[in-house]
């Protein structure tokens, strides 16, 4: 008997043992997951996403959006909607002062001399404390930077330096994943001139470098190339002392679940949904008390009973000329903002997410954008963005444009571009890249632009000479014989103004919006145009030249329309920074004066919403539900930020 049990625990445990080296099979095709001989496709059963550091999980869900008490500023912004938001992570606290400090030492490091403007470009605005009748000078020279604040809040940083820090952050995060999974060496960057690793150039653009590799496994840079092993190579190569050593390498891709998702700042719904915390007020589907707070009950005090029964839950003003309350008794114990883990954290764990300071979120203000925001996932302030890439349509080669490749030179990224309108023509769910605007309230956006082809192509794509006729009205840029060559090289203005002939010996009639095309071309199937010279016209209307650039229909044609949120003309603006000072207009509107170019609203498209309350707003503004705005270059002593990761997969952390 012993031996006939003893012979079926060897069998089973063979049968394991058999299974557990078994090949994963498709269930579609057959073929063998992860086997060499068979292309090598990999997939990741049981994949779960990691916390990034600093965050901590919200679990989505359905919850009323919007107002809860009186509108007493009379907005009438935020009126009630049930919206849904997904699962995401967030930070546990406000980004500190050391936080940001790190960040500067990083780009300072980095970019010593040479390009030392990106760390100026990052400073927040210390002056942000000063008030004409108040001695806040202390705070312009200390609170940044003074070890006694490095558990405070930053503040002064407007929203574009919010979210160049996101980008930051991801890109140092997933950096270091490299390094932890023997992917990359520790690498110390070089002062001056060094390309950072950047998560948007290693996935599009890194993998079609032509970069040498040494028998070391090192490239021209004497680092360790940033190439993907296969975990047995891997494991082999840390025995012997060595990482990322072997032949079979590749660049790590999105599908290898290495990377995290990008931080990024949290949008209106899900930094509302996160501070109202409603998983501490729910039993069985039904929130049995909707929340004024952060936390349960109508009142700023600690309402438990107990030793910290009447304790502040945050930290504001109380009333005219009461910061802190009386010595001997400070009621918050704060008179500005105070430390990021100060107070009682609400149900999902999230630190301050009432008073000490204000936050930035993604969106763009609107005061209807209650009345017409998506109920799942809501957002205003989409515009979608494509990489300035060259990419070769009969090779697949990709190259950087001369402004991008000057650009990655010095910074390791990529720079976007709008998408242009010739790809979204064909599509239903939107038509432009801009969509800021979108059911906002004026004429136009309730008016649904129309196919991308209607403002240049006829009959059969691009029209000819016995077919050219008039499609639309001539809207076109203020062209000059002068200006053409600059704009478009080798290309000059024909027939008063309305004809453009390029290099390619194609005209552009500017009045009629069609292509007219030499003789010589020849069309394929696919609708590709090959002109003489070896240029090509695409499908869509791009013009590729012999020297690779590209030219979109819309750089010729243009359709007027009104900007009812035109923000007029404040200056030189960069990626970064304010306007420059404009003494013909120094008070009036930061206009440059000229006709419809003066800002006639305070919402524009630079407009961007920041909730919370703060240690200097009153307790009505730390309801959650409640929303203001600011221009997204500007910043104030009383606004901060935290950052917010999506949750890829399951909404729910597993058992």
């Amino acid at each position: 008997m012993k031996k006939n049990t003893l012979f079926v625990l060897i069998v089973l445990a063979g049968s394991i043992l058999v299974s557990s080296c078994k090949k994963e099979v498709s269930n579609t095709t057959g073929w063998n997951y992860g086997d060499p001989n068979f292309g090598g496709f990999q997939n990741h059963p049981g994949y779960e996403q990691e916390t990034g550091p600093g965050l901590v999980f919200i679990e989505g869900g359905s919850f009323a959006m919007g107002r809860v008490e009186q509108d007493v500023m009379y907005d009438w912004n935020n009126i009630p909607r049930r919206v849904t938001v997904s699962s995401f992570y967030m930070d546990e606290t406000e980004i500190r002062n050391v936080d940001y400090l790190e960040y500067l030492y990083w780009l300072s490091y980095v970019y010593a001399s040479d390009y030392r403007f990106l760390y100026r470009q990052a400073l927040p605005d210390t002056l942000v404390w000063r008030q004409r009748l108040a001695y806040n000078e202390p705070m312009v020279e200390l609170y940044l930077r003074h070890p006694a604040y490095e558990e405070y809040p930053v503040v002064g940083v407007s929203w574009v330096q919010a979210t160049k820090y996101c980008e930051w952050r991801t890109d140092r995060v997933n950096e270091l994943i490299l390094v932890r999974e023997g992917i990359i060496d520790k690498y110390v960057a070089p002062q001056d001139q060094a390309k950072q690793f950047n998560l948007d150039a290693y996935l599009i653009y890194a993998e079609n470098l032509d970069l040498s590799i040494d028998e070391t496994g090192k490239g021209p840079d004497g680092k360790t190339q940033n190439l993907y092993v296969d975990p047995a190579v891997l494991k082999a190569g840390r025995k012997g002392g060595n990482v990322n050593t072997g032949d079979d390498r590749r660049w790590v891709r999105m599908e290898d679940g290495i990377f995290l998702p990008r931080y990024r700042l949290p949008t209106e719904a899900e930094w509302e949904f996160a501070a109202l915390a409603h998983i501490g007020n729910e039993y069985k589907e039904r929130i049995y008390e909707r929340r004024l707070y952060p936390w349960n009950g109508h009142y700023i005090r600690n309402d438990d009973r107990g030793e910290e029964r009447g304790l502040m839950m945050a930290n504001s003003m109380r009333g005219r000329g009461d910061n802190m309350g009386v010595a001997g008794a400070l009621n918050d114990k704060a008179d500005i903002s105070a430390p990021v883990r100060s107070y009682w954290p609400n149900e999902y764990g999230l630190y301050c997410m009432a008073g000490n300071v204000n936050e930035w979120v993604m969106d763009v203000y609107r005061d209807l954008t209650f009345e017409d925001m998506e109920e799942f996932r809501p957002f205003r302030g989409n515009e979608y963005t494509d990489y300035q890439l060259i990419i070769d349509p009969r090779s697949g080669d990709v190259e950087l444009t001369p402004e991008a490749e000057n650009y990655f030179d010095y910074s390791g990224k990529i720079l976007k571009k709008p998408v242009r309108d010739e790809a979204c023509f064909s599509r239903e769910n939107y038509t432009t890249a801009d969509n800021k605007n979108y059911l906002d309230g004026d004429l136009e956006s309730l008016i649904p632009n129309g196919p991308a082809e209607d403002y240049w192509v006829k009959d059969d794509k691009f029209a000819t000479e016995s077919n050219a006729t008039k499609v639309n009205d001539p809207v076109s840029e203020e062209l000059t014989a002068e200006n053409v060559g600059q704009i478009y090289p080798g290309a000059t203005l024909l027939s008063g103004g309305n004809e453009i002939l390029l290099p390619n010996g194609i005209k552009v009639d500017l009045q009629n919006m069609t292509y007219i095309l030499p003789t010589g071309h020849e069309k394929t199937a696919d609708g590709t145009i090959m002109m003489p010279d070896g240029s090509i016209v695409l499908p869509d209307g791009q013009l590729q030249l012999a020297d690779g650039s590209i030219i979109f229909p819309d750089q010729f044609f243009k359709r007027k329309t009104k900007e009812m949120y035109k923000e007029g003309n404040w200056g030189e603006y960069g990626e970064w920074g304010f306007g420059q000072y404009n003494p013909a207009n120094p008070k009036a509107n930061k206009g440059d004066g000229q006709r419809n170019q003066k800002m006639s609203t305070l919402v524009t498209d630079r407009s961007r919403v920041f909730k919370g309350g703060s240690w200097k707003d009153r307790a009505y503004w730390m309801v959650p539900g409640t929303r203001r705005f600011l221009d997204e270059k500007m910043a104030r002593a009383d606004l901060g930020f935290r950052c917010a990761m999506d949750r890829v997969g399951s909404p729910m952390l597993p058992e």
